[in-house]
């Protein structure tokens, strides 16, 4: 089964580099960014009238189209709008948050009011704050962000449709199906910091962006009774000509469906375990989950105090990359107006660096990492992958094994490192699939998987902001019949 590349059949967007009037809503939005700007400075501007030593505030606004059919039907169209302001008072240490979706100016009064009274009632937090001045992004780069999909109702439908034809095209063993979707999303934002009463000097942060991200999926089921699978695939990207297309994601699909026809139980046994890229990019989750500020600094993870320290296997590497032009993870900044920059997270299996917000860094005695709001652009890599190395070739170096291409269920423990998930794929014998393989469970401790990984695929794929070729681990049981 080969994944479906980007397609350039969809028609192509305006882009975000362009000159841009703030006074003017963008395409699909009610508000434009100087109105924005405005509601910012009201709320920060009763900030100081009530006598907030420093303050924070944020506008958005969201905006979107999904459409789902099932069986050749329409089953659902919605369309999303939604804003928020919210605003963070700080006297000395202590901190109170409020918002509203209301953005009268009685409405942004009253918000800031409710920040300023909580934190009047608020006990002293020393870790409280602003980030520093020094870690502020004065100026930040256009990162190609934002590309407005002008899609109708109908022509969403036309789309999702085609998917689902695509799917039951295939073959009459795909007679049934879980639906096809597609959604348009955009969003943007303005925020500002108060410092001292001051705003727009240097080190006080003042910025915002437009962003939207667009995907189209299906669900296709094969066989029938007891032997029915289900599988799916979806593109997802910023600008919608970047989509793979709907006839392509269809197909995919109903491949990956038929072939989990005639699925069995195995025997329990240890054995090596191959995950496909996407859930590799799962493996990748779990290790920046592990070595978060929050986790770390309330040492609820089983890589606390690993700066420094092996905690993979020595061959591999993770950058993070948030400048990406386009980039699905990328961000100029963070949640706090944090300067974000390219750095290596992971050097020859040792830890480089954690993901830490303003607040979790004083917790941990450290410096913010500009990691407010999550990861940019994860890329894990191995030194031993050959270009050569792409899922046949990742078959062959699992030998015997299995192959996993869905997990189910939340089965990890973060504070001890355990590892149990459900899972589904295909059993493999002397590098080649044999057959495929349900109801069983992996299980194993991250600790010893990280280590164990033996070889990371040539065949890298993007999951949300994270990108990772299938990964082999050494060993792992597998609770079967």
């Amino acid at each position: 089964m080969k994944k479906p590349a980007s397609t350039s059949r969809l028609a192509a967007p305006a882009s975000s580099n362009t000159t841009v009037d703030h006074r003017k809503p963008l395409p699909g939005f009610q508000y434009a960014r100087g109105h924005f700007e405005d509601l910012v400075d009201m709320a920060l501007d009763h900030a100081l009238k009530l006598g907030a030593s420093d303050a924070a505030a944020e506008v958005s606004e969201g905006a979107g189209l999904s459409v789902s059919v099932r069986k050749g039907e329409l089953e659902n169209v919605e369309r999303n709008r939604d804003k928020s302001l919210g605003v963070t008072v700080y006297l000395g240490k202590k901190r109170g948050n409020a918002s509203t979706s209301d953005f009268s100016p009685a409405a942004v009064r009253q918000t800031v009011q409710a920040a300023y009274d909580i934190a009047r009632f608020t006990a002293e937090d020393p870790a409280a704050g602003l980030p520093d001045a020094a870690d502020v992004a004065d100026s930040y780069p256009d990162l190609d962000l934002f590309h407005p999909w002008a899609l109708s109702s109908e022509e969403a439908l036309q789309l999702a449709l085609a998917c689902e034809a695509a799917a039951f095209s295939v073959s009459k063993k795909i007679a049934n199906s879980e639906g096809a979707g597609v959604s348009a999303q955009q969003s943007h934002f303005f925020s500002a910091h108060m410092r001292g009463g001051e705003r727009g000097q240097p080190g006080i942060f003042r910025g915002g962006y437009a962003s939207s991200r667009h995907s189209l999926s299906v669900a296709p089921i094969a066989g029938k009774g007891a032997n029915m699978q289900r599988d799916y695939w979806y593109s997802s990207q910023r600008a919608p000509e970047d989509l793979a297309g709907p006839e392509a994601i269809g197909r995919y699909a109903a491949e990956r469906a038929l072939s989990r026809l005639g699925s069995r139980k195995i025997a329990t046994t240890e054995c090596p375990v191959l995950f496909e890229s996407p859930l590799a990019a799962g493996l990748l989750g779990a290790y920046v989950q592990a070595t978060s500020g929050g986790a770390l600094y309330r040492k609820t993870t089983f890589l606390a105090d690993s700066l420094g320290k092996a905690v993979m296997a020595k061959h591999l590497d993770i950058v993070e990359d948030p400048h990406i032009l386009g980039g699905k993870g990328s961000a100029p900044f963070d949640d706090e107006g944090v300067r974000t920059t390219r750095r290596k997270v992971l050097s020859g299996g040792k830890v480089q660096g954690y993901f830490l917000s303003t607040y979790s860094a004083r917790k941990l005695g450290m410096r913010t990492t500009g990691h407010a709001g999550g990861s940019h652009n994860l890329i894990l890599s191995s030194r031993l992958t050959h270009p050569g190395d792409d899922l046949s070739a990742m078959l062959k170096k699992l030998g015997r094994g299995l192959f996993v291409t869905e997990l189910m269920g939340q089965g990890v423990n973060y504070v001890t490192g355990d590892y149990s998930r459900g899972a589904s794929g295909y059993w493999v014998e002397n590098g080649e699939i044999a057959y495929p393989v349900q109801e069983i469970t992996i299980a194993g401790n991250m600790k010893d998987m990280f280590k164990g990984i033996e070889a990371v695929g040539a065949d890298a794929y993007s999951y949300g902001a994270k990108t990772v070729g299938s990964i082999l681990v050494n060993h792992m049981k597998v609770a079967g019949s």
